[in-house]
């Protein structure tokens, strides 16, 4: 599948420090892998209601991480998927009186559109879930064939013990949380603890069998379509060398997402998924978090449409640490809007003198992403009357990825 047109990055003089990031899984800030090609794997949108606010914020955390990368000398590889086949989506579709395969595509082309607005640097591969259905039915059934698989009616379950066993991963490894809140949230999140049959109620489905009305393909386990985890699963491993350095996605994806997405791996591979895990903070828009379900969402194209400047809409996003939660608000958005107005007023004017901004910002990012501390070294230059020195400018464009001048 196409991803969008990559951002022109100027390459700095030098090279920076290898980033520091919060790994989930350990609960600390770890330096990321050192290897000649970084892999990483970002969780993609189901498509609809695309791209809100916090999406954005979670690509454009993404989008910093490989641009520091980048700067400190590495080849990346990146790898996002869209689940454009998810209960969900379908039942979008169905309320709407759209076809779903529409609907994904439409919705895919926005979220496209609106990425390559705000200047994030796409994917080397972007794959949409419908694209490995079939490698997804043979992984489920070498899951079968091991014993870490079990039917359940129609469908198919992960053996969580059984992984434990055969796999180096254990349930709650990933995210660390105890199994109250684990049962928790797998009710608010697309599992289904309460169905009878399992052999743990966290089991998390791998295979639907085929359900009038909704999309089934016909594989090696017959009809139906993959579950949510064993479709990232797959694509991580098809397309990087395990563990990867990094895989990402929400804060909401933390559990059981990523959870299961790692057991998968595991089991199938008897590797790690990934070396860190870094997840991002939840939006909030109006005091509640930004949800589809609540219709609370503060959407990219609609702010350009109302001729907002998409380096501001980067710009508030940067303010915010990305791993805490925040609130949208509209002070956020006009406040955004002054720094860049006070930026392009700045940018005209270069000194003589060489720029330390480049090495300022470098060691400022790599300290977990530092962005809205990094904001603040520019504001600080521009309130003391300096004005830019050389590579100063590239350096805001490279790692901050806001263009001043053309």
């Amino acid at each position: 599948m196409r991803s969008w047109a990559r951002p022109t990055v100027p390459r700095l003089d030098g090279y920076g420090p290898v980033p520091r990031l919060y790994d989930t899984a350990t609960g600390h800030v770890i330096e990321t892998r050192q290897t000649p090609v970084l892999g990483i794997y970002v969780c993609g949108i189901t498509p609809y209601d695309a791209t809100h606010i916090g999406h954005a914020a979670t690509y454009l955390a993404f989008d910093t991480l490989i641009r520091l990368w980048l700067d400190a000398g590495h080849d990346v590889h990146y790898v996002q998927n869209a689940t454009d086949v998810d209960d969900p989506l379908l039942q979008r579709a169905r309320d709407t009186g759209v076809d779903w395969r529409e609907l994904a595509a439409t919705q895919i082309d926005l979220f496209r559109s609106d990425m390559e607005a705000l200047g994030v640097i796409p994917p080397d591969d972007y794959v949409a879930v419908t694209d490995t259905i079939d490698a997804a039915a043979e992984a489920v059934k070498r899951l079968v064939d091991i014993g870490i698989a079990y039917p359940v009616g129609d469908d198919l379950y992960f053996d969580s013990a059984a992984a434990a066993i055969a796999s180096p991963w254990h349930l709650g490894q990933e995210s660390g949380l105890d199994r109250e809140t684990m049962l928790a949230l797998a009710a608010q999140r697309g599992g289904d603890p309460d169905r009878e049959g399992k052999r743990d109620p966290l089991d998390p489905v791998l295979w639907r069998g085929h359900i009038d009305g909704d999309p089934s393909w016909t594989t090696v386990l017959g009809d139906g379509r993959p579950g949510w985890h064993i479709e990232c699963s797959v694509i991580a491993q098809q397309l990087l060398e395990l563990p990867i350095a990094v895989n990402g996605g929400g804060a909401d994806l933390a559990f059981p997402h990523h959870e299961f997405t790692a057991g998968h791996t595991a089991a199938l591979t008897g590797h790690q998924h990934a070396h860190l895990w870094s997840h991002v903070g939840l939006v909030s828009y109006q005091g509640t978090p930004m949800s589809k379900s609540l219709g609370n969402l503060v959407l990219v194209s609609r702010l350009i449409d109302q001729g907002v400047d998409p380096r501001a809409i980067r710009l508030a996003i940067l303010s915010q640490h990305y791993r805490g939660g925040w609130e949208w608000t509209d002070a956020l958005l006009e406040s955004a809007q002054a720094r860049l107005t006070s930026w392009l007023a700045w940018a005209p004017t270069p000194g003589r003198r060489h720029g330390t901004l480049t090495q300022e910002l470098r060691t400022t990012l790599a300290d977990d992403l530092d962005t809205p501390s990094a904001l603040a070294r520019v504001d600080a230059r521009i309130a003391a009357h300096q004005p830019p020195g050389g590579g100063d400018l590239d350096a805001i464009a490279a790692l901050l990825g806001v263009r001043l001048v053309e």
